[in-house]
């Protein structure tokens, strides 16, 4: 699942860059971006399922709820950390045309950190609360209950106010205000980007349900049928001629938008299942599993490539047919890197390791 959302971002990003002219325009370049709504929720989902598993390893070695939170807040802290070293090094690459403000944007690196430490915090909260047998069911309501708060919540952050009480540098991390006076859609402020990390929070520790577990492939078809009904639902809410808020904005912070997204995450889940597990994902090497033991990497080094001063083709310049030829280098490009990487692998810091290996159950 991260390598696919590593390839419908080098498609979101390459398209973006590149297309220029009459392109920009095109369908294909509407359908290019309407696929780029995808590979966020799914590296946050993705993070949160990774945390629940690394969260119920801690605890059945018997850690206390202190450790538990002090190691995986310290890993989202990692994380967020690397988020505005990346922001730094851009800058820096950049230097003489971004403005200063670019330092301080909110990227989905420095969300997923947050995320992390705020599902760090919310477990041991519940780890306090609750213990043996209920502690995974409790983890998992509430995760799911976090995360549709959340989206529930973003309508009216971006719309009431803005918090304009707050200094920009923070607000940004709520509703992406940035130093531009409105929400931003291109940022990845909490709201409504963390609901996808706790809603994966709450499928991980549904899949280490004795009731899950039992049921093995089973349980992922009813995620994937769950995610469909998901999708209706949403769209049915949608359709309604009454709104729950006053200001609609069905891309950006309608949770019915939400819902949708995270029905698909639901049904591409139940696919990839199916397909390392029976399909071709057991034939040999798989160029989606490669990228996605590596997603950390090829998302830091492709920027440059793509939208850096390292770009390998003029900027919004291109045809379609010469931006696919890019894409097609990018992708191979990466997949070679990410191959050198994990051949490579012992001889540097190790510290997203688990955020970033692939996430087996049994």
């Amino acid at each position: 699942m991260r390598g696919l959302a590593c390839v419908l971002m080098f498609q979101t990003h390459c398209y973006d860059s590149w297309l220029g002219g009459d392109a920009r325009k095109s369908t294909f370049f509407m359908w290019s971006q309407l696929g780029g709504t995808l590979p966020a929720p799914l590296f946050l989902f993705l993070a949160g399922i990774s945390f629940a598993l690394v969260t119920d390893k801690l605890r059945q070695k018997g850690m206390p709820a202190s450790q538990v939170a002090r190691i995986t807040i310290r890993r989202g802290a990692e994380i967020f950390a690397l988020g505005l070293l990346f922001r730094l090094q851009e800058f820096l690459i950049a230097w003489g045309w971004a403005p200063w403000s670019d330092l301080l944007r909110v990227d989905i690196l420095n969300t997923i950190g947050l995320s992390m430490m705020l599902m760090g915090v919310a477990c041991w909260v519940v780890l306090l609360l609750s213990s043996g047998t209920h502690a995974r069911f409790a983890l998992g309501m509430t995760a799911a209950g976090v995360g549709m708060s959340i989206s529930l919540m973003t309508p009216l952050l971006w719309t009431s106010g803005h918090l304009r009480w707050l200094p920009w540098p923070l607000a940004s991390y709520i509703n992406g205000v940035h130093n531009l006076g409105e929400p931003q859609a291109w940022l990845f402020p909490i709201f409504p980007w963390a609901a996808f990390a706790f809603m994966g929070l709450a499928l991980g520790f549904f899949l280490l349900s004795d009731w899950a577990r039992k049921r093995g492939a089973a349980t992922f078809v009813l995620a994937g049928a769950g995610g469909i009904a998901l999708i209706y639902l949403a769209r049915w809410l949608d359709a309604r001629p009454r709104q729950l808020y006053a200001t609609y904005d069905f891309w950006h912070t309608s949770p019915n938008f939400f819902l949708i997204r995270l029905g698909l995450l639901l049904v591409i889940l139940a696919a990839v299942y199916l397909w390392c597990r029976w399909g071709a994902g057991q034939w040999g090497f798989s160029p989606l599993i490669q990228l996605g033991q590596t997603s950390l990497l090829v998302y830091w080094v492709h920027i440059e490539f793509v939208y850096g001063r390292l770009s390998i083709l003029p900027k919004r310049a291109v045809d379609i047919r010469m931006a696919s030829f890019g894409l097609l280098a990018i992708f191979l490009s990466m997949v070679l890197l990410s191959v050198l990487r994990t051949r490579l692998k012992g001889h540097g810091a190790e510290a997203l390791a688990w955020f970033h290996k692939p996430v087996k159950v049994s």
